[in-house]
């Protein structure tokens, strides 16, 4: 099975799912945290860089699913409305990592130069083989170097370059312009890859 015709499986699923919890089956809700609970800590692990607050954000999400899940619109995947609420939990939390700057970085140093063409390529670390990105050097590197953006950038690279989310649909779940996206992207993916670039010089 294609990528794509498993992700449109679960999409479906996820959707029958919610319809039935909505039509009177609230026995069913167990089994929607089941499905997304594990991806849902380990996004709050990068996106809030603790893990208390990771654990925090998950059952808070659950709470607002189960109170606002009647209200869900069924032309937006149930998955991106559920990470529209993690990602606003996430970004409300006030706790600070130890990674995090004393002072909100300035990205501005990493943009390129207005004659230069804006490369729209994954970054090599996301590209990497998934046992090769877990090696626990490079996975507390790209971690601290991830943590240490401002949220509203660290938002962006988490959906798009980890979570696998679209241009458009990581709009749609922080919603902001798809333009928007791009260049919080860029300007993220520049920072990540100064930030590693002495890794990867070093060979991997």
């Amino acid at each position: 099975m294609t990528s794509n015709r498993k992700r449109k499986k679960i999409e479906d699923s996820d959707t029958e799912l919610v319809e039935a919890i909505n039509a009177g089956r609230h026995d069913l809700f167990q089994e929607l945290v089941k499905r997304y609970e594990n991806k849902l800590y380990n996004f709050g692990s990068r996106m809030c860089g603790d893990t208390r607050d990771a654990e925090d954000m998950v059952q808070e999400t659950f709470l607002n699913v189960f109170k606002y899940l009647k209200d869900f619109r069924y032309e937006t995947k149930f998955k991106n409305w559920l990470y529209r609420i993690a990602t606003s939990i996430c970004i409300k939390k006030r706790r600070k990592s130890k990674f995090a700057p004393d002072r909100e970085l300035s990205l501005e140093e990493f943009l390129p130069k207005d004659d230069a063409p804006t490369p729209g390529e994954i970054p090599n670390w996301a590209q990497l083989p998934l046992e090769k990105l877990l090696n626990e050097e490079l996975s507390k590197m790209l971690q601290e170097g991830i943590t240490s953006l401002p949220k509203k950038y660290r938002a962006v690279v988490i959906l798009r370059d980890v979570e696998g989310f679209s241009t458009a649909e990581t709009a749609q779940i922080l919603n902001i312009g798809e333009s928007n996206v791009k260049v919080r992207l860029h300007r993220a993916r520049l920072y990540l890859r100064d930030r590693l670039k002495g890794y990867f010089e070093h060979g991997v």
